[in-house]
């Protein structure tokens, strides 16, 4: 048996290196899937709880949007008040108790860290559309903008562009938060890691293996997040296209010339 620290590290990474494989891939799976659908939640919330009320609206569409936007609220307040941890033991436990529902525990880690993103990303959406200036809205309503038109064409491709840095910040979050699904048996790097260091009772080193792989994952992350950042900015060394007002929308052909009496 290896009598060193880095001989026991070396020795368990080649006796269990495809457990901590498996367990890394079931973490980033969780990760990945779970901010990209939080992100549709909270992009969807977003844009609803910015939905404006005009004192000409009708009782009916004044009452239908508090009452949707109170739900909506208290969907984040209450997910973003309670510990993963805990909203997976009630969603995994309290699904078989109350509705009969057997989830499998994969399912249930899905579920969580999706509906818990979701509730962070809406109020970063909220916050990212409420820095818009309010001019480009006014301005799109003036030429006959709906509000569904103006967020998609004005509002929201500035807005996403601000919350991409807090978008990088959930990925991360959620790759170290997924450790928290152990509890209901996720088999994610943090489970496969407590199961291959009882066999030696050697949690040092295992969980030393353990540290490096998810910095090597948040890291990586957070370079390709940054990068894209980047492609989203375009270079920083453009020219401004000038074209004649007499050629087409491209500035490439000429509009041909219209006949005298046409």
């Amino acid at each position: 048996m290896p009598e060193t620290f880095f001989g026991w590290v070396l020795f368990l990474v080649d006796k269990y290196g495809m457990i901590f494989v498996k367990g890394a891939g079931v973490t980033l799976a969780l990760a990945v899937v779970g901010t990209a659908i939080g992100c549709i939640i909270g992009l969807i919330v977003g844009i609803i709880q910015t939905i404006p009320v005009d004192p000409e609206d009708s009782i009916f569409k004044k009452v239908f949007v508090k009452i949707i936007k109170w739900f909506l609220d208290a969907y984040v307040e209450v997910f973003r008040g309670t510990p993963m941890i805990v909203q997976a033991m009630v969603f995994y436990y309290g699904a078989m108790s109350m509705f009969d529902i057997d989830m499998s525990p994969m399912f249930a880690g899905f579920l969580v860290v999706s509906i818990n993103t979701g509730a962070y990303m809406a109020e970063t959406v909220r916050g990212g559309i409420d820095s818009i200036d309010p001019g480009q809205k006014e301005a799109a309503v003036a030429i006959g903008m709906n509000h569904m038109q103006t967020m998609r064409c004005v509002v929201l491709p500035q807005a996403l562009r601000n919350v991409m840095p807090q978008l990088g910040n959930n990925l991360i979050i959620n790759i170290k938060d997924t450790s928290v699904l152990n509890v209901i048996s996720v088999t994610e790097l943090y489970f496969a890691s407590k199961s291959a260091a009882g066999v030696y009772y050697r949690y040092f080193e295992v969980f030393f293996v353990t540290c490096v792989v998810y910095f090597i994952m948040t890291f990586t992350a957070s370079r390709l997040l940054r990068m894209w950042e980047k492609k989203m900015d375009g270079p920083a060394d453009y020219d401004l296209v000038n074209f004649d007002p007499m050629m087409d929308p491209c500035g490439a052909v000429p509009l041909p010339k219209v006949k005298k009496g046409h």
